[in-house]
């Protein structure tokens, strides 16, 4: 075999090698970070709370009513979107107790809103948390 020709395999089998394999790959995806944001305070007689809190995607947003001084106590519960001044309730529950919950859906970036509210049932400060979730 002559030397051009033993250089020549010599230089394809390398240029061959470094090719590696052209089979194209399927990208593994993300799964969207969650977002933890927790509310607490005390409801008192017609008292209500609300609390706003901001959304950077699109998707699901979870609301609970993790913990209250009397956990049978019936109270409202809310999600709504925030403008600044009020929060306008897109979805509610007028008898939550602790550990009720909400399932929303955030369209995209902008703010939302919580609400707690007493429904006629709470005489005596109640201390009470609220969290939501969101991705």
């Amino acid at each position: 075999m002559s030397r051009f020709t033993l250089a020549t395999l010599v230089a394809a089998a390398l240029f061959m090698s470094a090719c590696g394999d052209n089979s194209p790959t399927t990208p593994t995806p993300t799964p969207p970070t969650s977002v933890t944001d927790t509310f607490s305070g005390t409801l008192t007689r017609n008292g209500a709370s609300t609390f706003p809190f901001s959304v950077s995607s699109a998707g699901a947003v979870y609301v609970t009513l993790t913990s209250v001084a009397d956990s049978s106590m019936i109270v409202g519960l809310s999600l709504g979107t925030w403008n600044g001044a009020a929060c306008t309730t897109i979805i509610s529950n007028d008898a939550a107790v602790q550990g009720a919950s909400l399932a929303g859906s955030a369209t995209g970036v902008g703010t939302l809103c919580t609400r707690v509210y007493d429904v006629g049932k709470v005489t005596n400060p109640l201390d009470y948390q609220l969290t939501v979730v969101h991705y």
